[in-house]
């Protein structure tokens, strides 16, 4: 797809009758902006019962709405700036409508019916111009996009045999699946009902609850409404009769998920509320409240007619990029003719409009490029991994989450960023609590996190108090290692490197490696006093050199059986910089040769990390580090989040230049990707 201009409009109320403006328009490759200044408060006022009276005279309607919102001079003259660079540059305009709290009424309008002011066509049925409701949410967990390989989606289709009881139209099942499988094809697809399950509430929850990392698409077909503003779902019972479900139950069963998709499709009458009442309390909006990103719904009632010839097209055009808002925009195109074509609504929160992202290699760079380079390091002993948090998120769960949960539950005050930071949270807590409470939270959440990860596969030593974590997070590793043979520590076990350097405090990759056959020799960065005396290898062997066969696993930020060797606040990221530079010669020379001389492999990174930002200042100041320009090097890093960075495609060609200045190559993608490509390779050219 080509580039998107990104366009943002946010509307809130000023007082009883008028409303306020908020206007940003942003291009490609560009820094400069267009908004209605800052200096200028923009006022409008919305005829609200004109716009009821002409509910049934669409095209009056839409030309209302056009001429209530474009009255003021300045959004007319913005909004013809921006499309004239929209046109003068030949990309797409994303646009973004952003209705503020303050105005929750301005939901009802049907702003599907809106329309271009410059050309008098309907915005929403253009490809070029990609339009969507932004509904912020109480949910701060971040959006992270998985390749379109690994998505996985839920289709679940309701047809009781009684709904003409209810004079509601009948509901082919055998159709409706059909269709969803033709348009998910290449993506794995779970069905409801089967032959021995009804699609029932408890049968709908236990089906989202299978896969381990959760759905990435929910769609779901049934009759809804709408009554005294409460949203039903007309679902089943166990004998395959209607039963009515509040649609605050399905919302709440979404919400308990501790992996929630990402596109959530509701094929149901007034699911996005209708054109009376409170908008807000519809199933849709109240989805996007509790944070799923990307959610389609009706905001009146759908024909048949209009949703077997909308949703194919849709789910046909997302298969080609993944971009939710230019499905929706060809899709409506397709039933522009129809009468209920504005029917559809997408309420989402991804800056970028994607739903996957496909993994490859920074500049444009297809596919796995890279890799014959990577193994030529590899193979001359001159590749040195560096592991960061990421390669444990699967097991432990992300650090930002954590530190969300903490920020929560302690209340934290400072900026609304710094609640997804671990280590501003941990500082935090140093003094609203105690200055060791943090690493004893920490300590205690992964306790029981893998206990209840494991449940009664967990050896009963462990389940007693007196069981140490590094017991049971080797124990967790041993799982995953038997279960998954592309468990991450299992294959860089495999692989004949002399030095690993870990940024987590874990010792995973010992246990692999003593798997592997391998004598491995853990060793802890002396950054402080505590860590400058302890034992190493080097004590009883002050001539080893570290080998395929007895390779080094250099712990930068501490070890769980090392508590005052650990880095976790902000205050301890800053003694350790100036530890590690301090004591550099106190630093085994064989590491600090592979820092500055070798090929670095970064794996389970991201750039605005506390963990790797430190780590990247560290290697900087190695003696010779000019000559790592000399070997390949590759950081394999996911796709910044959509719903937290403000424009996640600059945010990503910004990444790009930050790490091009230390000749280093990006892998888009996680590290568990990027390591399995990797060994394909190398066990094929062995």
């Amino acid at each position: 797809m080509k580039d998107c201009a990104d366009l943002e409009l946010g509307i809130h109320r000023a007082d009883v009758a008028t409303y306020v403006v908020d206007f940003r328009f942003s291009q490609p490759d560009s820094d400069a902006d267009i908004h209605l200044g800052r200096d200028s408060r923009v006022e409008l006022k919305f005829n609200l019962q004109e716009l009821q009276n002409l509910l049934y005279s669409p095209d009056e309607y839409s030309q209302a709405l056009t001429n209530f919102l474009f009255s003021n001079e300045n959004i007319r003259t913005a909004f013809a700036q921006a499309w004239a660079a929209t046109q003068a540059q030949d990309v797409s305009m994303r646009f973004r409508l952003l209705i503020g709290p303050s105005a929750p009424e301005l939901h009802n309008l049907h702003w599907e019916l809106l329309r271009n002011p410059q050309t008098n066509s309907l915005i929403t049925t253009n490809e070029n111009i990609l339009f969507s409701r932004y509904l912020a949410s109480l949910d701060w967990r971040p959006v992270r996009l998985h390749p379109k390989g690994n998505l996985r989606a839920l289709v679940m289709v309701s047809g009781p045999g009684d709904l003409a009881n209810y004079k509601l139209t009948d509901v082919n099942v055998a159709v409706e699946i059909a269709q969803a499988r033709d348009g998910l094809a290449g993506i794995e697809l779970d069905i409801l009902p089967t032959e021995s399950k009804r699609v029932t509430l408890n049968n709908l929850s236990a089906q989202l609850h299978v896969p381990e990392k959760g759905y990435d698409i929910v769609y779901l077909v049934c009759h809804g409404t709408l009554v005294s503003d409460k949203p039903f779902l007309i679902l089943e019972d166990d004998d395959g009769k209607t039963k009515s479900i509040p649609g605050q139950d399905f919302v709440t069963r979404i919400k308990e998920l501790k992996h929630r998709p990402r596109l959530v499709v509701l094929v149901s009458c007034q699911s996005a509320g209708k054109s009376t009442g409170d908008t807000m309390t519809a199933l849709g909006p109240r989805l996007a409240e509790i944070g799923i990103p990307a959610v389609i719904a009706m905001q009146d009632n759908l024909t048949m007619q209009t949703a077997n010839e909308f949703l194919p097209t849709f789910f046909k055009e997302l298969q080609n990029d993944g971009q939710i808002d230019r499905a929706m925009a060809v899709a409506r195109g397709q039933v522009r003719e129809r009468p209920d074509h504005w029917v559809p609504v997408l309420f989402m929160r991804l800056k970028s409009g994607r739903l996957w992202y496909t993994p490859g290699f920074s500049g444009g760079q297809k596919g796995f490029e890279k890799f014959p380079a990577e193994l030529r390091n590899i193979k001359r002993g001159r590749c040195t991994p560096i592991l960061g948090p990421g390669l444990v998120e699967s097991m432990f769960g992300a650090q930002n989450e954590i530190a969300l949960r903490w920020a929560e539950d302690f209340r934290y005050p400072l900026t609304p960023h710094g609640r997804e930071s671990l280590p501003q949270v941990a500082q935090y807590l140093t003094i609203n609590q105690a200055i060791s409470f943090p690493l004893d939270e920490y300590e205690d959440y992964l306790k029981k996190h893998i206990r209840k990860t494991m449940g009664d596969k967990l050896p009963p030593a462990l389940t007693r108090p007196s069981a140490t974590l590094t017991d049971l997070i080797e124990a967790l590793g041993l799982e995953r290692r038997k279960t998954n043979p592309n468990e991450p520590h299992k294959l860089l076990a495999e692989l004949p490197i002399s030095i690993f350097i870990t940024a987590n405090q874990d010792t995973l990759l010992e246990a692999a490696l003593l798997e592997a056959g391998k004598d491995p020799q853990s060793i802890l960065c002396p950054w402080n006093p505590e860590t400058e005396n302890l034992e190493t290898i080097y004590t009883r062997e002050p001539n080893y050199q570290p080998s395929s066969e007895r390779p080094m696993v250099f712990h930068l930020f501490g070890r769980w059986d090392e508590p005052y060797s650990i880095v976790l606040t902000e205050d301890s990221y800053f003694r350790f910089l100036i530890g590690f530079t301090r004591n550099k010669q106190l630093i085994p020379g064989a590491v600090r040769q592979a820092l500055g001389d070798s090929g670095l492999l970064f794996l389970g990174f991201q750039t605005e990390e506390w963990a790797y930002r430190i780590l990247f200042q560290s290697i900087q100041n190695q003696v010779g580090e000019h000559r790592r320009a000399l070997y390949a090097q590759i950081a394999a890093q996911i796709e910044p989040d959509d719903d937290r960075i403000l424009e996640p495609q600059r945010a990503r060609k910004y990444f790009e230049q930050y790490f091009k200045g230390a000749a280093i190559d990006i892998y888009w993608g996680n590290a568990e990707e990027f390591l399995e490509e990797l060994l394909k390779l190398w066990r094929k050219n062995q």
